[in-house]
């Protein structure tokens, strides 16, 4: 409990989290583990994309790794921890000391990761192979995991598998859900800055009306995944940002549209990503506009159904076998453990954590069972060193 009320104190978001890395580090030295960093500076290109969207600049990817165990195999555990920038109204005791938020749980992600490796450090004579711990920053942002891959976080060790676990308010207390194969959509995000000629209401020949452009592309694309994607499969696309002009007598000269794009079907996915941006130029060049786009993308979350299968013994014996479920339909929300089980094998948990009347996640109210916390390292532990024990070379 003390690390996650730590942690919950003193969130922060996007890539750079100086105070919550410096944390864990020091968390890890204490159990006798030696962290690593893997992230640094991140590529100049990659702020500018984030910055043009609107993020705050991120000088660095502050993302930890460090190891227990040595040789083959290896087996990743990930716990993300980067917070939500909301104020928290908890009412929580040891609430956020800032204007940001751990409302989606990652504090507790981070806080059961290091229980794991204090239960890995003191076994470690017997592990049969590697764990590499992963403390992860920028999930939020769909890309975190990506820029510690880019890093190298697969290799030095080679890692062969993975897990991460995430809490869930909606989720009764002490269960363990999981799905095999597809377990979350894929997200894609446009955010798009359409430029026009501003000038007086009363001359719009005069000028370029950048709101005319973004209504109608609002309207097209929302009436895209209806028209173009069979209706079995599931497709969601939110314009969720649309916004442009200061007063009703003047045309300004830019308008934001921000579309995102929820999938779980390649095939549906694909299409939608050859359309989405066709459409945008069409209709943005039709009416003698001009825009900037830049896009983000994090696919869908996979669970290696054989990994599966071997794991789910060992979530058993530290869950309870009847905690243990398989859910009705893969989360609809994205998660950026993708881009680490697109390239090995990975197992994604859901790990209940509600009370009665409990907030949704992502919600400022939102309040977790904490007692599910050491039921999430002795998972951790005991699927890394059973899967260990499985695989030895």
């Amino acid at each position: 409990m003390e690390n996650r009320h730590a942690l919950h104190q003193i969130p922060e978001i996007g890539f750079d989290l100086p105070a919550t890395a410096a944390y864990i580090k020091e968390q890890l030295r204490e159990i006798g583990i030696e962290p690593k960093d893997c992230g640094g500076p991140v590529a100049p290109e990659v702020r500018e994309k984030f910055r043009s969207a609107g993020f705050p600049d991120m000088a660095n990817c502050t993302g930890i790794t460090a190891t227990i165990g040595q040789g083959e195999p290896c087996i990743l555990l990930r716990g993300d921890m980067d917070a939500l920038p909301m104020k928290e109204t908890s009412g929580l005791t040891f609430a956020s000391q800032n204007n940001f938020a751990h409302t989606c749980g990652h504090d507790s992600h981070a806080a059961m990761l290091l229980g794991a490796a204090r239960i890995l450090k003191a076994m470690e004579s017997e592990l049969k192979g590697t764990v590499k711990l992963m403390f992860q920053p920028g999930e939020e942002l769909g890309y975190g995991s990506k820029l510690m891959i880019e890093a190298g976080l697969m290799e030095s060790p080679k890692v062969d598998a993975a897990i991460a676990i995430h809490v869930m308010s909606d989720i009764e207390a002490g269960q363990v859900q999981y799905i095999k194969g597809i377990t979350s959509a894929a997200m894609d995000t446009y955010m798009l800055k359409i430029k026009g000629k501003g000038g007086h209401s009363s001359m719009p020949h005069k000028a370029v009306d950048p709101n005319m452009i973004m209504t109608q592309l609002y309207t097209a694309l929302n009436l895209l995944p209806g028209r173009e994607i069979d209706p079995q499969e599931t497709v969601i696309l939110t314009a969720g940002k649309a916004a442009g002009g200061s007063a009703p007598n003047i045309i300004p000269d830019t308008a934001e549209l921000q579309v995102g794009i929820r999938s779980y079907n390649k095939e549906a996915r694909a299409h939608i990503l050859q359309r989405v941006p066709e459409m945008i130029d069409h209709y943005v060049k039709a009416w003698r506009g001009e825009y900037d786009m830049v896009k983000f993308s994090t696919p869908s979350t996979y669970n290696d159904v054989e990994l599966c299968n071997t794991l789910l013994p060992f979530v058993r014996e530290a869950a309870g076998a009847e905690k243990v479920v398989e859910a009705a339909k893969p989360l609809p929300g994205s998660e950026d453990f993708s881009h680490v089980s697109d390239l090995v094998p990975g197992l994604f948990l859901m790990l209940g954590a509600g009370k009665p009347g409990a907030y949704p996640m992502h919600n400022p109210n939102m309040v977790l069972d904490e007692s599910v916390f050491a039921t999430g390292s002795a998972i951790y532990a005991n699927c890394a060193a059973e899967w260990l024990a499985a695989n030895a070379k």
